[in-house]
């Protein structure tokens, strides 16, 4: 149970007794040099709808889900950039304090980070949570009380227009089920410029990140030889004895080394261009079907 407020009326009652709101702002800034999370933002292009997609994500994930919160606002506190949170369910802003204060948060914030911006390495973000007044990061050995500073702290706005236009950004190139066609050719049609398909789903294209280039390594085995020959088909870097001399000149590091290298090889040669799909077909040409779903994180049918 929670603890009490300063009037002396327990908190739990008041979450119990009716409708739970309250409200939180989450500061964010890169430690990156390269990366200015606020700059950003300010880009009217590509830029705010990554690092809106990436702030959307974290929170689903350290939320537990979808539901529970929305965000209100995106604003710029430089250097800082601030995300206006609104809980609308007390088990969904539990699990977002203790995300956060497990640092959970944070390591999701970076992966997703790393992935969409395609990042050589993790980005480290540092953060600062505030309820009105009160800096949450004081006192997150005291859930509770955290809990009951949000809650005491109501939104004051509406969602922002800007942030009702990148939600259903956001929802209109969100990975969904092809939709049910009747010819080949009217399928191949359906799929976005910036997208592609596998397994009769449509899945956003990008170029290979940190995360994909670990599990094809992890998961590829002696077969990665096979998997370059097929990404050499389009990529010259890899044609002729290029497999062969990677295999001879990374020999003694074993074969996770060996495929590291093919795809760092890959990257390096196609830059922009060497996309996740273009892995993703070469697995499909060498049979290699459940790794690729590894990749794409594709859960296994009951």
């Amino acid at each position: 149970m929670y603890g009490n407020t300063t009037e002396g009326e327990p908190v739990d009652k008041t979450v119990d007794r009716g409708p739970w709101a309250g409200c939180a702002v989450m500061f964010l800034q890169s430690l990156c040099p390269s990366v200015n999370l606020l700059s950003l933002y300010k880009d009217q292009q590509e830029g705010k709808f990554i690092v809106f997609k990436v702030i959307k994500l974290t929170l689903t994930d350290s939320a537990g889900g979808l539901g529970g919160y929305e965000i209100l606002k995106v604003h710029d506190a430089d250097p800082l950039l601030g995300v206006e949170v609104k809980f609308v369910d007390v088990a969904a802003c539990q699990q977002f304090l203790k995300s956060y204060s497990s640092g959970a948060l944070h390591q999701s914030l970076s992966q997703h980070a790393c992935r969409l911006f395609a990042l050589p390495q993790e980005l480290t973000v540092e953060t600062q949570l505030k309820a009105s007044t009160h800096i949450l990061d004081r006192c997150l050995n005291d859930l509770d009380l955290c809990l009951q500073q949000i809650h005491q702290s109501q939104p004051e706005r509406l969602r922002d227009e800007e942030i009702d236009f990148l939600e259903q950004l956001l929802q209109s190139k969100a990975l969904c089920p092809a939709p049910q066609l009747t010819t080949s050719m009217q399928e191949e049609s359906a799929v976005p410029n910036n997208c592609f398909r596998f397994q009769n789903r449509v899945f956003e294209d990008r170029m290979l990140s940190t995360a994909d280039v670990q599990s094809f390594s992890n998961g590829v085995g002696r077969q990665w030889k096979n998997v370059g020959r097929a990404l050499g088909k389009s990529c010259r870097a890899l044609k002729g004895p290029a497999i062969d001399n990677l295999a001879y000149e990374y020999e003694r590091e074993g074969l996770y080394e060996q495929a590291y290298q093919l795809l760092n090889r890959f990257t390096q040669a196609e830059g922009s261009a060497a996309k996740l799909s273009r892995l993703v077909k070469a697995l499909e040409d060498c049979k290699l079907t459940n790794l690729a779903e590894n990749i794409l994180d594709i859960q296994p049918q009951e």
